[in-house]
């Protein structure tokens, strides 16, 4: 009854079959140990317990049974419920860890995704097939190159708006050294992450990015005359910016070559996203500052050590503040008031001690992170205040003094073809007998263009005394009649 109930594999078909051809023999016992690949006390051995109990001493006397450390159904239910509601949508990986450090209950990641599939709960982010791809060894030391890139998300899962994380990672590690979350990708968001990464760790020596239009300008467009003379094109904001820090640009021409930060923000959207639910994060500045406690925690479980020793990371010069550093910055001509203006911002020059006025100089106005604004000239800020706005300036406007031009009349619908046909003809009037159409000085006979016949007018006595102009005119009553006609 036991051996029908037995799972027999190619393995023990296989012995069996050497076994009684040696009991029936036909074959030595070295012979069988050739073939099965043991020895012959071993196959002796096996022959004895398969005379004994046939085919049963061929299998392992484990199997069919349950395993003295497999995880309780209790276990694997509460797993399981779990799964479905406190952490749903999370992946194994940090399922796994949430359950250690949350529930109490270790158990391995093969463990939780057996239970998982059991179950029925598929893996929150389906993976693809894999191509074929050449990998580029990483960096040697921490520091020599950071991968940056943003990426938007609905990482409050509805609680809040979608925001868009900018981010960094370090080749050589795998270390987020910074991030910080924004409303959409913008110069700004780079300007803080780069402030953040060179004032907790210092300036990396190169940026590996996508070709943005943050980085750098768009080759397609026309260059202009002093772009033409310098023979480049100007740097943007954040060019400007890496090239004042001694930063290397190295833009990416596929997503493919800066993987790492790509794989990153796979691995933050499953969670970051998490976490965050966990926190209760519901908006921009609640999600940052998790984003304080969230990191060190990450960087401790997947930073990897570099094959070199020691950072490439270079501190910021100590002859520039910070925010002279980090801002966006403009060249104008001051007014011949001593006010610069820049956008909405209206700044006041004051005077001096080695100048009085700084009318129509160039001057470096620096719009700074916070929103303030400063007025360097030859490397020196400028003394000065808000300005007031200009005054409006009065234009006159459309229309007569008193009047009103009236509203325009709302789009109609299109009217049917046959109302259209129907109100052309109920327009249209013959032409009176005494029209010039029906007088035509060209036709003969009496006839019109159409072949209708002339009416013959009626005859008018010829007064005397009356030239014979004159005599041909017709009164006044006569007049109002043809126009009544």
């Amino acid at each position: 009854m036991w051996e029908a109930r037995i799972n027999v594999g190619p393995r023990e078909e296989k012995r069996a079959q050497v076994l009684t051809r040696v009991l029936a023999g036909q074959w030595t016992t070295k012979e069988a140990a050739a073939l099965l690949g043991m020895s012959a006390r071993q196959v002796r051995r096996l022959k004895s317990a398969y005379q004994e109990e046939g085919i049963r001493a061929l299998v392992h006397s484990n199997r069919g049974r349950r395993p003295g450390h497999a995880l309780s159904d209790e276990i694997r239910g509460q797993v399981a419920e779990l799964a479905r509601t406190l952490y749903a949508g999370c992946n194994d990986h940090h399922f796994c860890e949430l359950l250690a450090e949350r529930e109490g209950i270790k158990i391995s990641r093969s463990s939780v995704r057996r239970i998982l599939r059991g179950a029925g709960i598929a893996s929150p982010r389906p993976r693809k097939a894999p191509k074929h791809r050449s990998r580029r060894e990483r960096m040697p030391q921490e520091g020599m190159l950071l991968q940056i890139d943003g990426s938007r998300h609905d990482w409050l899962q509805g609680r809040g708006p979608y925001l868009t994380l900018v981010g960094a990672i370090d080749d050589a590690t795998g270390k987020v050294p910074g991030a910080v979350f924004r409303q959409q990708e913008d110069a700004h968001g780079y300007f803080l992450l780069v402030e953040r990464i060179a004032l907790n760790h210092g300036c990396p020596l190169a940026l590996y990015h996508d070709r943005h239009g943050i980085f750098e300008h768009s080759t397609k467009g026309r260059m202009t005359v002093a772009e033409r003379l310098n023979g480049k094109r100007d740097a943007t904001q954040f060019g400007r910016l890496l090239e004042e820090l001694g930063i290397k640009s190295i833009p990416a021409r596929s997503p493919q070559a800066k993987g790492r930060v790509e794989r990153l923000w796979g691995t933050f959207q499953g969670r970051l996203v998490f976490e965050l639910r966990l926190a209760g994060a519901r908006t921009i500045e609640e999600a940052n500052q998790f984003l304080d406690t969230f990191l060190p925690r990450y960087n401790q479980h997947f930073t990897v050590p570099p094959t070199a020793p020691g950072v490439a990371y270079r501190p910021l010069p100590f002859t520039r503040l910070p925010e002279e550093v980090f801002c966006f910055k403009y060249e104008r001509t001051v007014g011949t008031d001593n006010v610069v203006a820049l956008g909405e911002h209206r700044v006041q020059l004051l005077a001096g001690h080695d100048r009085i006025s700084y009318a129509k100089a160039r001057v470096e106005v620096h719009e700074r992170l916070d929103g303030s604004v400063a007025v360097y000239y030859r490397g020196e800020r400028l003394a000065s205040q808000p300005a007031p706005s200009e005054a409006p300036v009065l234009r006159a406007r459309n229309g007569r003094l008193g009047i009103t031009k009236p509203p325009r009349p709302e789009a109609q619908k299109p009217l049917p073809w046959d109302e259209v046909e129907r109100r052309a003809r109920a327009a249209t009037t013959p032409p009176g007998h005494i029209h010039p159409w029906r007088r035509y000085p060209q036709q003969q006979n009496g006839q019109t263009p159409s072949g209708e016949r002339l009416p013959a007018l009626p005859a008018q006595p010829i007064l005397s005394g009356a030239s014979d102009v004159g005599s041909r005119l017709p009164s006044k009553e006569g007049r109002i009649k043809s126009q009544n006609l």
